[in-house]
């Protein structure tokens, strides 16, 4: 054999070489009897275990089998598992179908009206629109609930949508369907773990508000004087309002791509991670008590607005009992004022508005701007006003802290806002992380409209209704491209602050009336910097954040605080 066959020969084998050395491994271990006992016993143990593993299945099925009521329990699981899922997709369905229908319809009408040369005509055939589309949505947030409810709160308001919709939807402000005292009755006990007639002297059957996580009764505890509000989650409201934000978020991307040059899927990102703490009744607790505190020290004892305090061992996860607050729900004003003999369009009625915003508009500036941490919901069905004339601000299960970056990053927008510094807007952007496709120096004007419309409560002049939508949207000149999700609670707060100032017929500057207090906190920022004031560490690893008005009552003490001229 000549020696390059051989070579060839000796490659051909060497991948098989492996074979050989496990045949012998194998061999080997055939023939050494210990080990090989050793082997099958084992082999025999772990048969006997599955054996064993399928022998109790077989009796725990047997068990449920033979067991009436455990029969009845596992098949009503099951049943109501399959309900769940078709719950699901028929609203998935039901959320195309109408959105479609309604979409399709409006995209309809601008085709039309290009054909109609009379005004007149035009505005008819767009408020008969408006009528329809209203009430289509009434039916979709009503009939699904869920996430619809809180889509409904954005909409219903008169800076943002037309006139139809804000009077149909604005009912559901606090108007959401009701759970069954059955169900709220189930819900209490098994979260107590006792009979509800043994916390509560007095319940009463129907709620005084519902909304779309919760619904809330009027009750008083066993041992107390005064009445408390028991705040409890409508059952599977979770899940059926995750299927209705994923919809919703497919539905932007298609708005976002054909529509409206805006950001909304981070939006609706940061929706989604938020709404998920509304669900957590501990945290709502110790958000509320939180800002609570802050106000009333920053305020020396006397807070802007009331604010409830959670029931200490009342608290969990889907039930919340805290203080009750008598007083009248905002969109109700009107009607209150004209009982008691008040012109509700008089100057008394608007002295008593303004104070209304002026105080609600400071306890925000000061959530906002000093502490960084503040409730995100204000909607109308979270704001009453009592007999005195105070603010109370309810609903803690969305709330936003913001980094100090963040928060110092929007005082300087807000001073740059009140200033009308265009430029100074434009490096607020960019500091802020807020892209847009127009530069700020081909467009400065367009820059400023944009600002005021997103983080401003005063509307730009010539403005009615801050409508995306619309054709004369200045998002139809400037595209964001970007805007940070940790601003959008920012902008929203400030949206909704903006729809009451509008509908209470009372417009105002948000800019202007934190202007002084932003320059305070950028000038406590330069003085802690120079001083290095120290973080107070806490036991474990989270540090508690100082607030402002505790830095500064500090650096009082050590004599180093110069008050803002």
């Amino acid at each position: 054999m000549s020696q390059e066959t051989e070579r060839g020969f000796v490659s051909m084998r060497q991948p098989f070489t492996w074979v050989d050395h496990h045949v012998k491994q194998i061999t080997a271990f055939c023939m050494d009897g210990e080990r090989r006992g050793a082997h099958l016993s084992m082999m025999w143990e772990l048969g006997a275990t599955k054996h064993r593993k399928i022998d109790e299945n077989v009796k725990k099925w047997a068990g449920v089998l033979l067991d009436e009521k455990k029969r009845t329990a596992h098949l009503s699981a099951i049943h109501e598992l399959g309900m769940k899922n078709h719950q699901k997709m028929d609203r998935t369905i039901q959320f195309w179908t109408r959105t479609a229908q309604i979409y399709a319809s409006y995209k309809a009408l601008q085709l039309r009206v290009q054909f109609v040369k009379d005004e007149a005509e035009q505005e008819r055939m767009w408020e008969d629109q408006h009528e329809w589309a209203a009430d289509k949505l009434y039916s979709l947030c009503t009939e699904l609930g869920g996430f619809f409810l809180k889509s409904a709160q954005t909409l219903a308001k008169p800076d943002v949508s037309p006139m139809p919709w804000v009077r149909k939807l604005v009912v559901l402000c606090d108007g959401a369907p009701e759970t069954p005292y059955e169900k709220v009755q189930k819900v209490l006990e098994q979260e107590f773990g006792k009979p509800m007639d043994s916390i509560f002297e007095r319940f009463d059957r129907k709620p005084v508000a519902s909304a779309s996580v919760a619904q809330v009764h009027r009750a008083r505890v066993r041992g107390t004087t005064n009445d408390v509000a028991v705040k409890v989650q409508h059952p599977g409201a979770h899940e059926l309002m995750m299927t209705d934000i994923r919809n919703q978020k497919i539905f932007a991307a298609f708005l976002q791509r054909f529509d409206i040059q805006f950001d909304l899927l981070s939006f609706l990102d940061e929706l989604e991670h938020q709404v998920e703490f509304e669900f957590d009744f501990i945290k709502e607790a110790g958000s509320m008590d939180r800002i609570s505190e802050s106000l009333r020290a920053a305020n020396w004892g006397k807070a802007p607005i009331a604010i409830p305090q959670s029931v200490p061992g009342l608290v969990t996860k889907k039930v919340l009992v805290m203080d009750f607050i008598e007083g009248t729900p905002i969109l109700k004003l009107a009607d209150e004022m004209a009982k008691r003999g008040i012109n509700p369009n008089g100057a008394v009625a608007r002295m008593a508005k303004r104070n209304i915003l002026r105080d609600l508009s400071s306890a925000y500036g000061q959530m906002i701007l000093r502490d960084g941490f503040f409730q995100a919901d204000p909607h109308p069905g979270n704001v009453l006003i009592n007999k005195d004339g105070k603010v109370a601000l309810l609903d803690y299960g969305q709330v936003k802290e913001l980094g100090e970056d963040l928060r110092l990053g929007f005082a300087h927008l807000v001073l740059a806002l009140a200033s009308n510094n265009v430029s100074e807007i434009g490096r607020c952007f960019k500091n802020l992380g807020i892209e847009t496709v127009q530069r700020v120096e081909k467009d400065s004007d367009s820059i400023r409209t944009l600002a005021i419309l997103m983080f401003d409560t005063k509307l730009p002049p010539g403005v009615a209704i801050a409508n995306p939508f619309g054709d004369d949207s200045v998002l139809n000149e400037i595209s964001v491209k970007n805007f940070p999700k940790d601003l959008f609670f920012i902008l929203r707060t400030i949206h909704i602050l903006r729809g009451l100032s509008v509908g209470m017929g009372c417009p105002y500057s948000s800019s202007e009336h934190w202007k002084p207090l932003a320059q305070e906190v950028l000038s406590d920022n330069r003085d802690l910097t120079a001083n290095s004031v120290p973080e107070i560490p806490v036991k474990g690893e989270i540090k508690v954040k100082e607030l402002a008005w505790e830095r500064r009552r500090k650096l009082r003490r050590l004599g180093r605080f110069q008050p803002t001229p």
